[in-house]
């Protein structure tokens, strides 16, 4: 799809040299590219680093696996203390 889109520009920024409207045009591709990058977390914000959603996509993966393991670790907690008893009633 970017190389679609990259093929795009350099030919409409070639028909430029013909009729200048075509540079307009492939201008509005280049910032509409910029925009749609940046909405998805990729590109710069304007401190020079990397984008917000970096973060916020380590901090989503990181409170879905601490909710993962709490739930699991309860139910095998439950599973550990069942099988400690089994075992400590069949030695005993």
């Amino acid at each position: 799809m970017f190389i679609l889109l990259l093929i795009l520009i350099v030919i409409l920024f070639g028909f430029g040299f013909v009729h200048p409207l075509w540079w307009v045009a492939a201008a509005v591709l280049v910032y509409g590219a910029m925009r749609h990058n940046r909405g998805r977390g990729g590109g710069w914000s304007s401190d020079g680093g990397s984008g917000g959603g970096d973060y916020r996509d380590y901090r989503e993966r990181r409170d879905r696996r601490e909710r993962w393991d709490r739930r699991y670790s309860r139910q095998n907690r439950a599973r550990w203390r069942r099988e400690d008893r089994r075992d400590h009633e069949h030695r005993g």
